[in-house]
């Protein structure tokens, strides 16, 4: 066997091509848009670039053949709570069910890592932000939701093997939309309302700033400084908002306000891998041309929760309840597109609070397990998951 750096064109068409030989029998894999892989190693378009290096190496045996990939990076803006030394990143792991192979990868990319002073891995991440290609599934092998990981279950051994260890699990829940809600939580939803000052609304294509706006108040409350999260302003809000509005549907996109000042945000969109599944990771002009045709007249049943918050001095209130109810007067209708499946994206085992919230939702349940790993390079360090958050 033998590791080649990705240099060129031809060399990164090979790193997406192992994935495609990888999966060719497997009915649950979606293949990603090539796309938004080679994106993520583009200087001008990822901006990860700004803050640390990344490399590819794909792995062939003596005649050739593909066996597997890995990527390694560092970044200067990745630091999780708790930690005391620098880590790297490794991802877009992707090999035969072959530990001597998986072995010769993951020793190339900590080799790597340790000449750049890192002082321990985490994998598989994203070179990036934590809302794509982050974690490893444990559970739950189901086709992947758009920008999420898949791997066959043998994966887990061949990271075990090597000696890694997982370093917090990444927990996604599900639910079938059109089951009517638990009466508690209409109970919760009405004695918010009774409380006064409290509304809801739906996000508006031709509002986008004022939401984009009210995001990044609850996002910034909730979440900025967990985890290395930082915070947002209106105009990176508003760049999401505008990559997200062809493929946006107002009616699952919904904020609570209380005295029209925002205090929970709830945000899906439909899964967007239920069409681009019919692409195979093209998207020139014929696949654009092809995925509009396919979403005029393939109707999408499922759609995929992307944030779903509450300011701290409304958590555990009710508030949560009330945004889940409000949305399901909309979304629990009779005509289209009715959705009839519901994922969320996945939650840190280390925000057991954002966890309970979203257990208590109503006809949840687990739908999928990832897992972060974490391998120290000095074997004789104490090993620390990460900590849980107040």
């Amino acid at each position: 066997m033998q590791l080649t750096l990705v240099t060129n064109t031809g060399t990164a068409q090979q790193f997406i091509k192992v994935a495609v030989l990888l999966y060719k029998s497997d009915p649950n894999w979606i293949q990603p848009l090539d796309k938004d892989i080679n994106d993520t190693f583009d200087k001008k378009k990822n901006k990860a670039w700004r803050f640390g290096e990344a490399v590819r190496w794909i792995l062939k045996d003596e005649k050739g053949n593909l066996l597997g990939r890995i990527a390694a990076f560092t970044n200067k803006k990745y630091r999780n709570k708790g930690d005391d030394i620098p880590v790297g990143g490794i991802g877009f792991f992707e090999c035969i069910n072959n530990q001597d192979a998986a072995n010769m990868l993951l020793d190339k990319a900590k080799e790597w890592l340790q000449q750049h002073g890192m002082e321990a891995m985490d994998g598989p991440i994203n070179f990036g932000e934590r809302d794509k290609w982050w974690g490893m599934v444990t559970e739950g092998f189901e086709s992947p939701m758009y920008s999420m990981n898949y791997n066959p279950p043998y994966y887990v051994t061949l990271f075990e093997n090597y000696g890694f260890k997982t370093f917090f699990n990444q927990v996604c829940f599900g639910m079938e939309p059109q089951k009517p809600l638990e009466q508690k939580i209409w109970d919760r939803h009405n004695a918010i309302e009774q409380l006064g000052g409290f509304s809801s609304s739906t996000i508006k294509k031709n509002n986008l700033e004022k939401f984009a706006a009210d995001f990044a108040t609850v996002y910034n409350k909730a979440w900025a400084g967990h985890g290395g999260l930082k915070e947002m302003n209106k105009e990176q809000v508003m760049l999401i908002f505008k990559k997200m509005k062809p493929v946006m549907d107002e009616n699952i996109v919904w904020f609570a306000y209380h005295n029209n000042e925002p205090v929970a945000i709830f945000i899906n969109i439909p899964d967007l891998n239920h069409w681009f599944k019919y692409l195979k990771g093209k998207f020139g002009l014929l696949q654009k041309l092809k995925f509009l045709w396919v979403k005029a007249f393939i109707p999408n049943n499922k759609f995929t929760g992307l944030v779903f918050g509450v300011v701290p001095e409304w958590q555990g209130r009710g508030v949560d309840s009330y945004i889940i109810a409000e949305s399901a007067k909309v979304i629990q209708r009779k005509e289209p597109p009715r959705y009839e499946k519901y994922e969320m994206q996945w939650i840190g085992d280390f925000n057991p609070k954002m966890l309970n919230i979203a257990a208590s939702i109503g006809n949840t349940y687990r739908s999928r397990n990832l897992a972060t790993f974490r391998y120290l390079f000095d074997r004789t360090r104490e090993f620390k998951r990460h900590p849980i958050l107040d």
